[in-house]
């Protein structure tokens, strides 16, 4: 009867990353590697396989944000891929995107390059808790999507806007309450309301309740159940965090690859801007995330800073 361990274990016998490890098995490049619940085991005697990392695009059907962020750079992603480093993948092996967002940059690189670390971290809680749901339990996910997306379609208009507002308010009550058993339900809510209100903002108010109302959209796909599937892939050994840029500091080396999108400042008083949290990113946050930069340059960690203006 063969022995097991845990792609943790694997890792570490190996002297490579739990995320390395993990695509490994995906890609059927581990002999007799198999799904346990949801962790991989693999035979005690199993040998490292050899490093044979290359791109690998899917120009056809990559998988993509499962949500609609304000500043989004999936438009811009041809432009971008021009400053990603050239060594990426090889002397370039981690990636970190503070400030995340939807992650059009973050599934770009995921879905191009085989990376042995990622962190992403956004001090939205409920973006960062929908990113660990799809990543932790899409099927659970997809039946909640699913039960809304049949419910909102059955609607006609007056009795789909009293359903956007019911879950609106459902939402924003169970926001104020997050525990791990309504993690699932939350995130559910998030990426429902993502979906059906206006123009996909996510905007809360003094008090942190997601204000935004309802948008005109006929027939919105609210699961999209094959890009949630491969989302999660793609994120399986991604590290999630809930804080600010400075969280990913402690990971940074110059092995590391950064890439910031800092909310946009308005051109003027009466510009419009989103609040993504209670709290907005000022003019002295720009100058502190300038002297953050800076301070990770010193460390000869490669940077990529988009442009407030120009968006690249």
């Amino acid at each position: 009867m063969l022995a097991y361990m845990t792609a943790a274990e694997a890792a570490e016998k190996w002297g490579i990353s739990h995320r390395r490890v993990i695509t490994l098995c995906r890609e059927d490049r581990i002999p007799d590697a198999a799904m346990l619940g949801n962790m991989w085991i693999i035979p005690n005697d199993a040998e490292k396989p050899v490093d044979g990392r290359t791109t690998r695009y899917d120009k056809k059907n990559p998988a993509k944000p499962f949500i609609k962020w304000a500043g989004g750079k999936g438009q811009l992603l041809p432009t971008i891929r021009k400053f990603y480093p050239p060594n990426m993948g090889m002397e370039i092996t981690k990636y970190c995107e503070p400030m995340v967002g939807a992650g059009a940059v973050l599934f770009d690189v995921l879905n191009t390059y085989e990376m042995d670390e990622v962190y992403i971290c956004d001090t939205n809680v409920e973006l960062m808790n929908a990113f660990t749901v799809v990543r932790d339990h899409p099927d659970r996910l997809i039946r909640f999507l699913s039960a809304f997306e049949k419910d909102h379609l059955s609607c006609d208009e007056d009795s789909r806007k009293d359903y956007y507002y019911q879950q609106r308010e459902r939402f924003n009550t169970e926001m104020q309450h997050p525990t791990k058993s309504n993690a699932i339900l939350r995130a559910a809510l998030f990426i429902y309301l993502n979906k059906t209100c206006f123009n996909g903002l996510y905007r809360v108010n003094r008090k942190g309740l997601f204000n935004v109302p309802m948008g005109s959209y006929k027939n919105p796909t609210i699961c999209d159940t094959e890009n949630i599937n491969k989302t999660s892939e793609l994120l399986q050994g991604v590290t999630i965090i809930v804080g600010d840029y400075t969280s990913i500091e402690q990971y940074a080396d110059e092995h590391t690859f950064i890439y910031f999108d800092p909310p946009y400042r308005p051109l003027t008083k009466t510009a419009e801007f989103t609040s993504y949290t209670p709290d907005s990113f000022n003019d002295n946050d720009q100058i502190k995330l300038g002297e953050f930069v800076n301070r990770l340059l010193k460390k000869k960690v490669t940077v990529l800073l988009a442009d407030e203006f120009k968006g690249k």
